[in-house]
């Protein structure tokens, strides 16, 4: 049973990363339908998020009411419902309405779930997991394509990604019999049973401040990386746009392929240990665009750099019933995600008004910053921790 429900945990994963890209694959089109500037998909995105934020700072207490199973059926439903909203969509307002469950919906299916897997599987699955993710981020923009191509509406790519998560939601809630049989566990109920945490409980617990910094930091610094490369190679290394383009998309294709391996290297080695390589991973990615090298170098560089993110997020995650405690995992990764969205939202703008003020060449130096505040903090958190991490022993399947 408890391999059969990790298969719906992989195929939810790839559902989670569908509607990520598709709103950037519509827009060029979808803003002149509806009569808005280009400027204004950060404001739509903007409200995803804050969404997400929001129901990953409740997830815990959700969880603990409801169950895991329950939160994720409700929370792809609600996803679902605002993607065929999006595909009915034929003004601004409607699409701000419409993003509201969106964020709402995706920041609880990633919460629930991360934690759900950190408690329940082997770290190499988390890896493979994320790596799912990119293949559903990776497909959206073929379907969205599609629609525009082959069925002349951005809209119908919306509404073909809607019906896939409506239907995922439906074969989530046929099966909680199989969520309700991992939650009888000794462990889950005992969690379940405690009281939920507060934030200001939360921010108390040893170690939990450096590691929300280092995800913070970490987060912005990959949302940074693919959403200037471009702009970087053409105004700082003289690439021309098309090849600037075409590299600056193998950052995610990086970033994937990195997980699929992280997932086998992870069978061998600490999450401590694979953070460490990744820092060690992103900080030569950074180097080879600092050193004044052929334009290829830095080509190559942003590659690297989404190869060594590779294994930060997920290991982190799978990191944090061992280090805080079982019966914490759920409020410490709700608290995760959303500090890993306060990031998204707030490091990627910051080095745009930056870049105006100073110059596109900072960048590297933009990211160095970040690795190296990522690197001091995940130290820190080790060294706060020490005591849970090395005393812990891995419980998971």
């Amino acid at each position: 049973m408890i391999h059969l429900l990790l298969v719906l945990i992989y195929i939810c994963f790839v559902s989670l990363g569908l509607p990520d890209s598709l709103l950037g694959s519509a827009w060029p089109i979808l803003h002149v339908d509806i009569g808005v500037p280009t400027a204004y998909a950060g404001i739509v995105s903007m409200v995803i998020s804050l969404g997400t934020i929001v129901s990953s700072f409740f997830s815990d207490r959700l969880v603990r009411a409801l169950g895991t199973g329950k939160i994720t059926a409700i929370s792809i439903a609600m996803t679902a419902t605002a993607l065929l909203g999006f595909s009915r969509s034929s003004a601004f307002r409607m699409l701000i309405l419409w993003a509201i469950p969106y964020g709402l919906g995706a920041g609880g299916v990633d919460a629930v779930l991360n934690n759900y897997v950190a408690l329940h599987y082997k770290a190499q699955h988390m890896s493979w997991l994320h790596c799912f993710w990119g293949v559903g981020a990776s497909i959206s923009p073929y379907i969205m394509q599609f629609a525009l191509v082959r069925l002349d509406s951005w809209s119908r790519g919306y509404l073909i990604v809607g019906v896939v998560q409506s239907l995922l939601s439906a074969l989530v809630f046929f099966s909680f019999p199989l969520w309700k049989r991992m939650e009888r566990t000794e462990t889950v109920e005992e969690t379940i049973a405690s009281p939920p945490l507060r934030l200001g409980e939360i921010l108390r617990i040893k170690g939990a401040i450096p590691c929300l910094v280092t995800f913070f930091t970490y987060c912005g610094l990959e949302v940074s990386a693919s959403l200037w490369a471009s702009s970087y190679l053409v105004q700082c290394k003289g690439v021309d746009v098309e090849t600037a383009s075409a590299f600056a998309s193998l950052f995610y294709i990086g970033l994937t392929v990195g997980r699929a391996i992280n997932g086998f290297l992870a069978m061998r080695f600490s999450d401590r240990f694979l953070i460490r390589m990744g820092s060690g991973i992103i900080l030569l990615g950074i180097l080879l665009q600092l050193l004044p090298l052929s334009p290829a170098f830095s080509l190559c560089g942003f590659i690297t750099v989404g190869l060594g993110c590779a294994p930060i997020y997920p290991c982190i995650i799978h990191m944090t019933p061992s280090v805080f405690g079982r019966d914490k995992s759920q409020a410490m990764i709700g608290i995760q995600m959303a500090f890993a969205y306060f990031g998204f939202c707030l490091i990627p703008p910051l080095f745009g008004f930056l870049a105006d003020a100073l110059s596109m060449a900072i960048l590297p130096l933009y990211l160095l910053c970040f690795l190296l505040a990522m690197a001091a903090m995940h130290e820190i958190m080790i060294r706060q921790t020490r005591t849970s991490t090395s005393s812990t022993e891995d419980t998971s399947c």
